[in-house]
């Protein structure tokens, strides 16, 4: 299975992101998986891949040609793979992966999260799409979204396009476990609050 990894690539954040991703890289490693990401060298990303790297993994970095002039590639990816712009990066990542795994970050793992949701409701893909919730991090984020559910902007059968996970086991729990889901944005019929919500 090719796994999209998605995170931070701050430097500047609390060490158990860090540990948590590189830990979530050897698990992807060890399971055998190959990891695919945004072939960054710091933060979140660059520890996950770290983490592949040090079992011996497979890694698909895909980063845009302008990033070279910044040094902040993970030159040890496996296949690393070059674009002319952001979204062309993203739409191949998208292609080569199997499932998504949001990791704690900012602007840009929060537009990654919510491109695959929405490609997702939007029937252009059915891969697991799973929150790794390290330190209640994305606590706000999911609250957020169940507002939108109780007010009426989405259908409660949202719920069941993506997970959270608080640990590893439970990431790969819930890969080994799943089962895509037939979701009609304009159903508001559905009380699916919960399910498959990790």
């Amino acid at each position: 299975m090719n796994i999209c990894v998605f995170g931070s690539s701050s430097e500047q954040i609390d060490k158990v992101y860090l540990d948590t991703a590189e830990s979530l890289g050897k698990a992807i490693a060890e399971k055998d998986h190959t990891m695919v990401y945004g072939a960054g060298k710091y933060g979140v990303m660059g520890a996950a891949a770290r983490g592949v790297s040090s079992k011996g993994g497979n890694i698909v970095g895909v980063t845009p040609h302008f990033f070279d002039d910044m040094e902040v590639i993970y030159e040890t990816c496996t296949e690393l793979i070059y674009t002319d712009t952001m979204r062309e990066r993203k739409a191949i990542m998208e292609d080569r992966s199997d499932a998504f795994i949001i990791c704690a970050g900012g602007m840009g793992t929060f537009e990654e999260f919510f491109e695959v949701l929405t490609l997702k409701q939007l029937h252009r893909h059915e891969k697991p799409i799973i929150i790794y919730n390290v330190n209640g991090y994305y606590d706000s984020m999911i609250e957020m979204l169940e507002n939108a559910v109780r007010q009426k902007f989405m259908s409660k059968s949202c719920y069941c396009l993506y997970s959270v996970a608080n640990s590893i086991d439970e990431i790969f729990e819930q890969l080994e476990n799943y089962k895509p889901f037939s979701y009609n944005k304009y159903d508001f019929s559905l009380d699916r609050m919960g399910e498959n919500n990790g």
